[in-house]
């Protein structure tokens, strides 16, 4: 597994080189208060990695940020009635999952 992780990312960087050889011709940006030059190559990959970036950052606010909340809050209900069990001391009832079925 760690060999093919190896290899494949010999193989795209190997390309990232070849496309920014192949698109070495420069482009400038007009930010208003000054112009910014750069290769074609390497404006594309940095808007790439900006746009992954942030996809992966609204991911994260989005989606992970509210998961994490859930699991504590899961996991303090459960501390809870764990401790709301122990404090009720041992009873003889038996879980419901571990019902007599030997009739």
């Amino acid at each position: 597994m760690r060999l093919g992780l190896i290899l494949l990312t010999l193989l795209f960087a190997a390309l990232g080189a070849i496309f920014g050889a192949l698109n070495s011709e420069s482009i400038g940006f007009d930010f208003y208060v000054g112009v910014v030059h750069a290769p074609k190559g390497a404006a594309f990959i940095c808007a790439l990695l900006l746009g992954w970036l942030s996809g992966g950052l609204a991911v994260y606010l989005g989606l992970v940020l509210r998961l994490r909340r859930r699991v504590r809050a899961l996991t303090r209900e459960l501390k809870s009635r764990d401790r709301a069990g122990a404090d009720a001391g041992p009873t003889d009832a038996k879980p419901a999952a571990i019902a007599d079925h030997s009739a």
